[in-house]
């Protein structure tokens, strides 16, 4: 029986469905899923901005350069004064401004460092392995954060007199070597940004837990660890009400020191206070200079997916 058969149409050439004004429009705001260009209006608000948020810091150079009646009468000065180097003078006369400074960057550094390398070890056990109680766990740590901790000053304090630590440094520094907010935020950002395929892949190969946090977990980490370093250490550079009740005059950290600046004769010089602030200001912006790059790509990570 003959078998009909029907020829079959050569593939012609295969032209678009993109309209040509589709295609100009898309030259003109660059390839579909690449970067836009500003336009004038963005480059005018990203300026106002800055502005903005730069106009306190601004502000507490000029009044940290002005004297104290110049601060408190108006109107209000908005340049910069020539008292800057009196206002210094005064600052490190009243207080031990280099020993509070020394004390604080010891105090932060130690509580960021110990914070981020424990909660990143927890965080990974609460985000990527399999044991039993581990929501129950998580959920008794992240209840913990709901404890003020006005309640936990008096037992503390009685721990340290006991063991003699009041008025030294370690006394701030132990009770705050780990927070439940890190704990947590560091699980929620392994959750999603390690795939447990990887840890899974490292184990058949052969490697042991230490070596998969060492060669895995924390260079996948770095972003979010990046961003708790300086969120604690922002935290407890700035920490007044503690180590306030914990320390002394004559060991004080900068919160502690910037509390006796300023007062004689029954009043307050307000140029001094600021200059002392602007002080205490100064390692936090060096800080963020540092780790900004990571602290930007912490923040951004997994706010668009591939």
């Amino acid at each position: 029986m003959a078998q009909l058969t029907q020829p079959i149409p050569s593939a012609g050439p295969r032209h678009s469905t993109t309209s040509p004004r589709t295609t100009r429009r898309w030259r003109r705001s660059g390839s579909a899923g690449g970067q836009q260009k500003a336009g004038p209006i963005a480059y005018v608000l990203l300026i106002l901005a800055t502005l903005v948020s730069l106009f306190p810091l601004y502000w507490t150079v000029v009044a940290a350069s002005r004297t104290g009646t110049e601060v408190i009468t108006p109107p209000t000065p908005l340049l910069p004064g020539s008292h800057l180097v009196d206002n210094l003078k005064i600052v490190w006369n009243q207080v031990d401004m280099t020993k509070a400074l020394i004390n604080s960057t010891i105090v932060a550094g130690c509580v960021a460092v110990s914070t981020v390398l424990f909660a990143t070890l927890a965080g990974f056990a609460f985000a990527k392995l399999e044991f039993r109680g581990r929501n129950a766990l998580l959920t008794l740590v992240v209840a913990t954060m709901t404890i003020p901790p006005q309640l936990t000053v008096i037992p503390l304090y009685q721990i340290i007199t006991k063991v003699g630590w009041v008025g030294h440094i370690q006394s701030v520094i132990l009770p705050s070597l780990v927070a439940a907010f890190g704990v947590f935020f560091m699980r929620q950002f392994l959750s999603e940004a390690l795939p447990v395929e990887l840890v899974e892949a490292a184990r058949v190969d052969g490697a042991h837990s230490l070596r998969i946090i060492w060669h895995v977990v924390f260079p996948i980490a770095r972003p979010g660890m990046a961003v708790l370093g300086m969120l604690v250490f922002v935290q407890s550079w700035n920490d007044f009400f503690w180590p306030f009740i914990a320390l002394n005059q004559q060991n004080p950290t900068v919160q502690v020191a910037l509390q006796g600046l300023g007062s004689g004769d029954h009043t307050i010089n307000q140029a001094v206070v600021v200059c002392g602030a602007l002080v205490a200001t100064l390692p936090l912006l060096l800080v963020f200079a540092v780790l900004g790059r990571q602290i930007v790509g912490g923040i951004t990570a997994g706010a668009v997916k591939n």
